[in-house]
């Protein structure tokens, strides 16, 4: 029997410079894809946060039916989650403190605009008044 001979072809493997190249392309269409994820990603926040707003507004319209009001400008949005000690609250009317705070993880902002109105707004990305894009704010009424 001959003893086998495996002989390595010149053709094995990559070079060091074929890997580089490969790196160098996953760099540049990485660099591409990046913002443009980063920038879906901003504009769903912004849509979960019409959402989320739209949500809570029911919740307020539900404590307002069960308690015949707003909660107060001092309750807060707290009062859904928490019980005031009012009658007729049925709540909790959510189920954590999270559904008060909008997806960039402040709070929401509840405005008592009088007995029969309330605003909800969220500050947008960046969390200050006004801005355009996703750091525009998103409110919603509710009467």
């Amino acid at each position: 029997m001959r003893p086998s001979k495996h002989f390595l072809n010149d053709d094995a493997g990559y070079t060091l410079t074929e890997m580089l190249v490969v790196i160098l392309i996953i760099t540049l269409i990485a660099a591409v894809v990046t913002p443009t994820i980063l920038s879906q990603l901003s504009r769903a926040k912004a849509k979960t946060a019409s959402l989320q707003l739209d949500s809570t507004a029911a919740t307020l319209t539900m404590f307002r039916e069960d308690t015949g009001r707003f909660p107060t400008q001092a309750e807060g949005l707290a009062a859904l989650v928490e019980d005031p000690g009012i009658a007729g609250w049925t709540g909790p009317y959510l189920k954590s403190d999270k559904g008060i705070n909008d997806p960039w993880n402040r709070k929401l902002v509840y405005r008592l605009d009088n007995d029969d109105q309330a605003t909800l707004t969220s500050l947008g990305a960046d969390g200050k008044a006004g801005g355009k894009g996703v750091d525009q704010d998103i409110s919603v009424t509710v009467k």
